[in-house]
């Protein structure tokens, strides 16, 4: 019966064709409208490491002064040298890691490619393993290289080809900042969406720029190389000059994070900073109350603003926009199934239940919505695509995938369903006698 039902569907889209058209164009600009704003906000707001993202956490200590103190103030986004150092020592979670920016020259000695400027990163060895970057070839640095603070360098795949080709490199040496370095591993197509491993000043922006090559931690301030990125003094800054005053002060440019076993690390890795503080207290150290927080990656990135707030506004009005085309394809639905009362009398008439009725007239609406999903679907595109126009970053995001594609597709039906309703349960209430008597 269903099917039946459905080819006549397909022929009542013939009978009006301009009304037809009109509730299918509704529907499908509504749906193309609010599956493009969806489309962005579900690429910016998704979870970059599913797999793991429970027990991976951003650390944050309040080391300022106490002269502007006001209760209820966030602490640091980022940590000192002095933080960071220790707590890469502190043997708490799977694994920990620091991170900074760096930014160099390299030199090809190649007549084609003349000296550029590279960006990249200064992480400790287990920031691979910690956010599951894949490799092409090679791998990390081991432990001994790290601690040797040695001058060894991982490339991104990108990278690697502009020097190389599509060679495997690793032995080879680069000359960069007129240094050697020797190639330890080169990292696939890796460029997690967001960035969340380098949301504070990542090269490019959340959404895009890449990350071109991979120095040791350690190594990096052994050389001297400053932050590429975000620099926070509070109070009087660097007691002395130079480098090494700045590594010593309590200005903070670093990134760290914490890999716990699971999720319920995160409690004791917290307590083990509210120890950590009071410990450094004695110091003379930490002047304001302890203030500690302990993020995982979505909370990490819901206290960033990774997602902001227009973007959310735009999709709400988006969907309310969505609304209204449904109250329009309402009332184009009730005067298309209004015109054929008559027809729904004769039909009762000769024995169909309201039952009958109703679900034929579902099945109308329902291949409208099938219809409108399909135009909607390939308008969604068009949207993206002007949405992708306004910058770099959100041609990134402006990108749908196969689970978008089903939710498009769906949602026109569920309209469509949800439009017709109360047009097919007034085409049941008509009166066969009534109208037997004024055909």
């Amino acid at each position: 019966m269903f099917a039946y039902y459905f080819t006549l569907g397909l022929r009542s889209l013939r009978r009006n064709p301009a009304l037809t058209a009109l509730m299918i164009v509704t529907l499908a600009v509504g749906v193309a409208a609010s599956m493009a704003t969806l489309t962005v906000l579900y690429v910016m707001s998704g979870d970059p490491i599913p797999e793991k993202s429970d027990r991976l956490f951003v650390p944050r200590v309040d080391t300022a002064p106490l002269v502007g103190y006001a209760a209820g103030d966030e602490p640091s986004d980022q940590l000192n040298y002095t933080d960071a150092t220790n707590l890469l020592r502190s043997g708490q979670g799977v694994r920990r890691t620091a991170v900074y920016g760096v930014g160099n020259a390299i030199e090809t000695g190649r007549a084609d490619l003349p000296p550029f400027l590279a960006q990249g990163v200064a992480p400790t060895r287990d920031f691979f393993a910690m956010f599951n970057v894949p490799f092409l070839y090679g791998g990390p640095w081991d432990v001994a290289t790290e601690t040797a603070k040695s001058n060894v360098i991982v490339l991104n795949r990108e990278l690697s080809e502009k020097l190389f080709g599509k060679t495997n490199p690793v032995g080879k040496r680069i000359t960069m900042d007129s240094e050697q370095w020797q190639i330890v591993g080169v990292i696939d197509k890796w460029n997690p969406l967001p960035r969340y491993y380098r949301l504070i000043n990542g090269n490019g922006g959340n959404f895009s720029g890449a990350d071109e090559y991979f120095i040791p931690f350690q190594t990096a301030v052994r050389h001297e190389f400053s932050n590429n990125g975000n620099n926070n003094c509070t109070g009087e800054g660097p007691k002395e000059p130079g480098y090494q005053g700045w590594i010593a002060s309590e200005c903070d440019w670093i990134q760290f994070w914490f890999e716990g076993k699971s999720a319920s690390d995160q409690a004791r890795i917290k307590e083990f900073l509210v120890a950590y503080v009071t410990d450094q207290k004695k110091l003379g150290r930490f002047p304001r109350p302890i203030n500690v927080r302990l993020e995982n990656v979505m909370e990490w990135m819901k206290h960033l603003g990774v997602v902001g707030a227009d973007t959310k506004l735009s999709t709400w009005l988006a969907f309310g926009f969505l609304l209204v085309c449904l109250v329009n394809t309402v009332g184009l639905l009730l005067a298309k199934f209004s015109a054929r009362a008559g027809e729904v009398g004769v039909r009762r008439a000769l024995g169909a239940t309201r039952g009958n009725i109703f679900q034929q007239f579902l099945i109308e609406a329902t291949v409208i919505g099938l219809v409108g999903g399909l135009l909607g679907l390939i308008l969604s595109f068009g949207g993206l695509w002007l949405i992708s126009m306004q910058s770099e970053e959100m041609a990134i995001v402006a990108k749908m995938d196969w689970a978008m594609l089903a939710l498009t597709l769906a949602l026109s039906i569920f309209a469509s369903i949800l439009a017709g309703l109360l047009p097919t349960w007034r085409a049941c209430q008509v009166t066969p006698a009534l109208q037997l008597k004024t055909q």
